[in-house]
């Protein structure tokens, strides 16, 4: 814990507020704005696409102007796209509050870059620990935001949530703080492109694949049954509403909480073994939710589905920045954003379609085609290193 990661989880807390602000408030302001009710998670889903595309260029922008200048950057522009939102707001415009939410997802994914800002901070051994503890200050973003966001609501008077994004510019904004005792050791890349690797040629090494897969396919699963619960629960199984959101809160908790001891455990026993822990977390999942959709069995699910992501996502991404050289790390990081967030982006948007369409239980085995794919992976990385 030297004092450059100690900046950083500080200013992560208040630069990542943006993301839980907006999967607390967009899907209400859409409902009470948009001009068709099935658009009112449009703004939501926005935000996912805008970070998906932008989760590339925050890693090129980096390469070129440095860590701590691309996170000031980032923080303005959440802030300046915080108060677009409550300007939309009072002139209850639809087409504004999509813009600014879409350009909030572009902050959140430089906010996801502190994961390898981290990384750099520390020896190579300690990079499971460092993202251990950058995930788990997540959990005071998704508690100051939501509850800032919740106190100032009411502040500009006939005009709800405005407020709300008002204090949010401040808090995104106030990241910067500690940005400026940050010390950044960024040179420039000057590296001919030529000696760069391509990206098949970066997804051609079986480390760099097995990094990738375990990560995305993590998101994919998680945002593909957690954002189906509420419509599984609430709406088709009658379940209360106060009892829904108690299980997505102890879901969240699980997500990030086991980040106490996953570093460690990823530097025992290795990167593939807690990636075969993280897939039996998410049979476990699977397997309740065959039983009877009632309150327990959501709560448990949930949870074993909160633990393995983390333990997915974790020794993921811990393995990737051993699987690339110095000089294409901001390559090999955006592709391996962009990848993930894609692949969130459409397991969220489709999570409503696929339980219209099917049933809770069959979403649950359809997710097993992403945990074969995983195995099989971590498999063919641990035989090719074994020749």
């Amino acid at each position: 814990m030297n004092k450059n990661l100690w900046l950083l989880i500080l200013s992560q807390v208040f630069a990542f507020t943006a993301a839980p602000v907006t999967v607390f408030l967009s899907g209400i302001i859409g409902s009470q704005f948009s001009p068709v009710k099935s658009l009112a998670t449009l703004p939501m889903a926005l935000s996912i696409v805008g970070i998906a595309i932008f989760a590339i260029f925050a890693a090129k922008i980096m390469s070129i102007i440095g860590r701590r200048a691309g996170f000031i950057l980032a923080s303005v522009v959440s802030s300046l796209s915080s108060l677009l939102a409550a300007y939309s707001i009072i002139n209850e415009s639809f087409i504004l509050f999509n813009c600014s939410c879409f350009l909030l997802g572009a902050g959140v994914a430089f906010s996801h870059q502190y994961r390898f800002a981290a990384v750099e901070t520390v020896k190579k051994d300690m990079a499971p620990k460092a993202i251990s503890i950058i995930l788990l200050a997540g959990i005071g973003s998704a508690f100051i935001g939501p509850n800032v966001a919740n106190i100032t609501k009411d502040i500009i008077a006939e005009h709800l949530y405005a407020g709300s994004y008002i204090a949010l510019a401040a808090l995104t904004l106030s990241s910067t703080i500690f940005l400026l005792f940050y010390k950044d050791g960024h040179k420039p890349n000057r590296v001919n492109k030529i000696i760069v690797r391509s990206y098949l040629e970066l997804i051609s090494q079986p480390r760099f694949l097995q990094a990738l897969l375990a990560s995305a396919f993590a998101y994919a699963v998680m945002s593909f049954l957690m954002t189906a619960t509420p419509i599984s629960m609430h709406v088709m199984e009658k379940i209360s509403l106060t009892e829904t959101g108690f299980v997505i809160q102890f879901h969240i908790a699980a997500m990030f909480l086991p980040s106490l001891v996953t570093g460690n455990l990823i530097r025992k026993f290795g990167h593939s073994k807690i990636m075969h822990a993280g897939v039996t977390l998410f049979l476990i999942t699977i397997l309740i939710s065959l039983f009877e959709q009632n309150f327990v069995n959501y709560l448990i699910a949930l949870v074993f589905l909160g633990f393995g992501w983390n333990f997915l996502f974790i020794s993921g991404t811990s393995l990737l920045v051993l699987s690339y050289r110095e000089d294409e790390k901001f390559k090999a990081q955006g592709f391996n954003d962009l990848i993930v967030y894609s692949i969130q982006a459409i397991a969220s948007l489709s999570a409503g379609v696929f339980l219209t369409l099917t049933s809770w239980k069959t979403m649950n085995l359809i997710c097993l085609i992403f945990l074969v794919i995983i195995i099989l992976s971590t498999l063919r990385a641990d035989l090719k290193e074994r020749r």
